[in-house]
């Protein structure tokens, strides 16, 4: 939606170059080359060239609205469900871990590996 909002509000110019019906060179952001470093003869550079500039223009306004161009019903609807929502989600409440502060005792010997009970 950006992307659309910005491209429909960029406004920008074309130039064209003719020599006859010759299209020499179109630039957008800067201005366009003309046909003497192309044709060497003069008298066809004075008579048949012609530059044309496209003009596109963006979108100058912007419809913004605020919360008091809404209807009532629109108001209370939108601040009902924006309430709702941000209550949706409750933080979770601290875990009370029990044996945080124990410590297992050291294994000298593995006592399934010495008897070689396995689960399988």
């Amino acid at each position: 939606m950006a992307i659309l909002v910005l491209f429909s509000t960029v406004s920008f110019t074309v130039e064209k170059h003719f020599c006859g019906d010759v299209l020499i060179d179109m630039a957008i952001f800067n201005a366009a080359e003309k046909c003497s470093s192309y044709i060497v003869d003069v008298q066809i550079i004075n008579h048949c060239c012609k530059d044309t500039v496209d003009v596109i223009k963006g979108q100058d306004e912007l419809n913004v609205k605020s919360l008091t161009d809404l209807d009532f019903d629109q108001q209370l609807f939108l601040t009902a469900f924006t309430y709702s929502y941000l209550n949706l989600f409750e933080g979770l409440p601290e875990l009370v871990v029990p044996h945080k502060n124990y410590f297992p005792p050291n294994l000298i010997a593995d006592i399934q590996v010495l008897n070689q009970v396995f689960i399988i």
